[in-house]
């Protein structure tokens, strides 16, 4: 497994994308549709291959047969970070290697990406959607590469849940990246950044 990115889920995408903005002081580019999903989304280009993406479903999705990644069905309140994506060269071989509750992994394009996504059954993940989601790409074409620098550095990603050490344990024989790290707490994330402005948080 390898840390790709992180994703700000709002109601609206104008309402994700704002939280980003304001808290980075950078501007979002332009990113599509997820035609599985019925979702869109902005992306931010970070350093290290590295990105952001605000995400939500669209005002016009109909109503959908399986749940969408990363529990945005049931999302509210105001946009935040709410999830984290780890790619891996074999979804399956990855699935089978971890608990059960990661998902089935679907297929998935945007535009000329290609994935494959394992999305939870009910599409929450582990640990109250702190565990993170899991990503196969397809080909050689990956976000990061296509988007405009950013100035931007995600220094670190803090993982915050009751169970910490419990997920911190799960993830170690998959994942080795000093940016995250596990503290036992309420469950969420929080992600900090060197950017133009200077250091912020998500």
């Amino acid at each position: 497994m390898k840390f790709d990115h992180i994703a700000i889920s709002g109601r609206t995408l104008s309402e994700a994308t704002a939280h980003a903005e304001t808290a980075l002081g950078v501007p979002l580019q332009q990113g599509g549709e997820h035609a599985r999903f019925h979702t869109h989304n902005r992306l931010l280009g970070l350093e290290e291959g590295l990105y952001l993406e605000a995400l939500a479903v669209m005002p016009d999705a109909p109503a959908q047969g399986s749940p969408r990644m990363f529990g945005i069905d049931k999302f509210d309140g105001p946009a935040r970070l709410t999830n984290w994506i780890c790619s891996c060269t074999d979804i399956d071989a990855t699935l089978a290697a971890l608990p059960k509750g990661f998902g089935t992994a679907i297929s998935v394009t945007r535009g000329d990406l290609r994935w494959r996504m394992a999305v939870p059954e009910a599409g929450f993940l582990p640990f109250d959607n702190c565990a993170p989601a899991l990503i196969q790409w397809e080909g050689d074409l990956h976000p990061s590469a296509m988007l405009a620098a950013s100035g931007c550095a995600l220094t670190s990603l803090t993982v915050h849940h009751p169970d910490a050490e419990a997920l911190q344990a799960m993830l170690a024989p998959h994942l080795a990246d000093a940016r995250v790290t596990f503290t036992t707490g309420p469950a969420g994330l929080q992600a900090a950044f060197d950017t133009p402005n200077g250091p912020r948080a998500l």
